[in-house]
């Protein structure tokens, strides 16, 4: 049962952290180009499975809204997606923190 609960905290945690960049992205659509950066490193070092590259590759072409509606998404390839996210350090640490914090809480008070 724990390890159930973990995993539905991890998975709790980073559906909200990438709805938080989803929103910043779309006040903020220049961070879709340093996203295309760090995939196009993921290419070039072959630190990341050809699958990731290829599926972020394709959805960060379809701009903005084709990616924020990815990012917020409760399917299994907007989980799968997220489990290699080129939207690292778009949040700062104390967004992080915050984000976490409260989704523990509120599985908690589930």
């Amino acid at each position: 049962m724990l390890e159930n609960a973990s995993h539905r905290l991890a998975e709790a945690r980073s559906l909200e952290l990438h709805r938080a960049v989803a929103a910043r992205l779309r006040s903020e659509p220049e961070l879709l180009e340093r996203a295309r950066e760090r995939v196009a490193g993921w290419r070039s070092s072959g630190t990341v499975s050809e699958h990731y590259v290829e599926a972020w590759t394709k959805l960060l072409s379809a701009g903005v809204a084709a990616v924020t509606a990815a990012l917020e998404e409760q399917s299994e390839r907007a989980h799968d997606l997220r489990q290699s996210s080129p939207f690292a350090g778009v949040l700062d640490a104390r967004t992080r923190w915050r984000i976490r914090r409260e989704v523990r809480e509120e599985l908690e008070r589930e």
